[in-house]
């Protein structure tokens, strides 16, 4: 619960000066950069969570690594976390950057599980549906479970939207059993 409270109150910090400068998407896009390297590299991770390493030495890897593919605000926040050894949550400041400016520009993640895969134009139509559904511009991220049977699972944040075909018939075998107690 702290490490998640710390990653929040870094990333609105971050979105502070980000906005300051106008570089919230160059800062988002650079903290995509450091989450994708760091889930494919466990040395780097182990390296920036280590306290047994020199900051400074974290430091010169972290821009040794990234150099100018990441910018100056960006740099100088993450050699802000190596000293405050806070390093370790930049994955979780990554994601908490990612949603504030989601939040900010009305965005919503939604992840469609479908027993089959989806024509373009049954995208287009499902995206259109979960907008108005939403009242906000929604980012689709569609993945297949053939276990459904058939139809969709939707999430919405916490809220899921279950039109499959298993949860339909699971839902059937409940009423006979229900009518079969009666």
């Amino acid at each position: 619960m702290k490490k998640a409270r710390a990653s929040r109150r870094y990333a609105l910090a971050l979105m502070g000066v980000a906005e300051e400068q106008n570089a919230v998407d160059r800062i988002a896009s650079d903290l995509e950069l450091i989450d994708s390297t760091l889930r494919v590299s466990r040395e780097l991770r182990h390296l920036i969570a280590s306290p047994v390493v020199n900051p400074s030495k974290k430091k010169g890897a972290i821009h040794a690594i990234f150099g100018e593919r990441i910018g100056g605000e960006t740099r100088v926040f993450i050699d802000l976390l190596v000293d405050k050894e806070r390093a370790s949550l930049l994955p979780e400041i990554a994601e908490q950057f990612a949603r504030l400016r989601d939040d900010k520009e009305g965005i919503v993640n939604v992840d469609v599980t479908s027993a089959a895969e989806l024509a373009p134009a049954q995208r287009q139509n499902l995206r259109a549906n979960l907008e108005r559904y939403t009242g906000k511009k929604v980012r689709v991220r569609v993945s297949l479970d053939g276990s459904l049977k058939g139809g969709l699972r939707v999430q919405i944040g916490d809220t899921v939207l279950d039109a499959s075909v298993r949860r339909q018939l699971e839902l059937l075998r409940l009423k006979f059993l229900e009518g079969a107690t009666h």
